[in-house]
């Protein structure tokens, strides 16, 4: 392609001729516009058109360098003018870097959704994108890492209630595969908004990664939580007394299936029944005397479930102690689980993530969203009496704006 500067005529005719003849017409007429601007660049900044004599130029052509350019047409190959003098960086380009900020938006995009990246670069290649490979692709999505760590910071409130749950995914740590668990926890504020209040990937659940979880969280502002919904496990339930303070309501989903499954087949719906008659109580007394009912009634037939239902069965009850409105929600981690659903089906695409990093990242973006989602959703999931009246609907979405 002749590099003498063009008129839009000329430039016309360029693009028509190269528009029926190309294998790919796009690609090759947007190649001829990036070099038209390249050399219009040019002479504006050495001051003079090429083999033009001039008291203005600075400084002399010096032939041109291939540069690749991976954009949403395709790979474009360009040839950037050299200079004898100083470098030339073409403006619609950013410097040191050769992908579109629009392609790297698109690749992140389909790396939040759950696309791995060994997909994406199939994709890619089908595109015309040639040679990003699946280590480029991870390396582009590392900006993302930036955008959680600054959620995973952010400033917390009050939060009245506040559920915690555990998923595993599998990992390669030092050359093998692991199971790490995934904490999540989630909060209710004093506007009735569901908050993501925090998540980590942490080799096990114990009682000191529980405590150094809830820890962080309380750094970060949280206060006045009142009751933590969660699974049973020991050490939760301890960090939970230790660090928070707070009351702890075991999952009633949870703790049906722990007593059923002591119980044969034929006689779970029996007994789960007789389960259903102690929850559907209004008060807590009342449901103690359904539950001790329910122990005399089963206790010779089932002795195992009933021991852990006696065992359990006063934690389960929590929920009792606070607004009959509030009750449905507080007394399972179900909010939480769906919460966990969406985030199976989007890690199941990566099987294995190469570092804890990368799970991180995966799962950061999308609890984003979801926080982003509840903030701004049209209907508070639960209302306080108490609640500040100047809080409006209008300043919930700009606090999601902001964050």
């Amino acid at each position: 392609m002749a590099k003498d500067r063009i008129d839009r005529d000329e430039l016309a005719s360029k693009l028509v001729d190269t528009a029926t003849s190309a294998e790919d017409p796009l690609r090759a007429m947007a190649e001829i516009i990036a070099d038209f601007v390249m050399e219009a660049e040019v002479t504006e900044r050495i001051g003079a058109e090429p083999h033009e004599r001039s008291a203005e130029r600075t400084t002399h052509r010096n032939g041109h360098r291939p540069r690749r350019w991976d954009t949403r047409l395709g790979t474009l190959t360009l040839q950037v003018p050299k200079l004898r003098e100083g470098g030339y960086v073409p403006s619609f380009i950013e410097h040191r870097r050769r992908s579109e900020q629009a392609l790297i938006s698109v690749i992140q995009e389909a790396v939040v959704k759950g696309v791995s990246t060994r997909k994406i670069e199939a994709v890619l290649e089908e595109l015309g994108i040639a040679g990003v490979s699946a280590g480029q692709v991870s390396h582009l999505c590392s900006a993302l890492d930036d955008k959680v760590r600054q959620f995973r910071e952010r400033p917390l409130g009050e939060v009245r209630y506040v559920w915690v749950d555990a998923l595993y995914e599998k990992v390669r740590v030092d050359e093998r595969v692991e199971s790490m668990a995934v904490v999540v926890a989630t909060g209710v504020n004093l506007q009735g908004r569901r908050e993501v209040l925090g998540f980590d990937v942490i080799p096990a659940e114990s009682e000191e990664s529980w405590t150094a979880f809830f820890k962080n969280l309380k750094e970060r502002g949280l206060h006045g939580v009142q009751l933590v919904i969660s699974d049973a496990h020991a050490g939760l339930k301890a960090a939970v007394r230790k660090v928070l303070k707070a009351e702890w309501q075991r999952c009633k989903v949870h703790f049906y299936r722990n007593v059923l499954v002591h119980v044969p087949k034929r006689s779970q719906a029996e007994v789960s029944e007789a389960m259903k008659a102690v929850f559907v109580q209004r008060d807590e007394k009342s449901a103690k005397t359904k539950a001790a009912e329910l122990v005399r009634q089963f206790q010779s037939r089932f002795p195992k479930a009933m021991e852990i239902f006696e065992a359990g069965i006063e934690d389960v009850l929590s929920y009792l102690h606070y607004p009959p409105s509030h009750r449905t929600r507080i007394s399972s981690t179900n909010p939480l689980e769906r919460l966990n659903l969406e985030i199976r089906r989007r890690t199941r695409v990566v099987g294995i993530f190469p570092h804890p990093g990368a799970c991180l990242r995966l799962i950061g973006m999308l609890l984003v969203e979801k926080h982003e989602d509840w903030l701004t959703d049209d209907k508070a999931y639960l209302t306080f009496d108490d609640a500040p009246a100047d809080e409006s609907a209008a300043k919930v979405v700009s606090m999601a704006a902001a964050q």
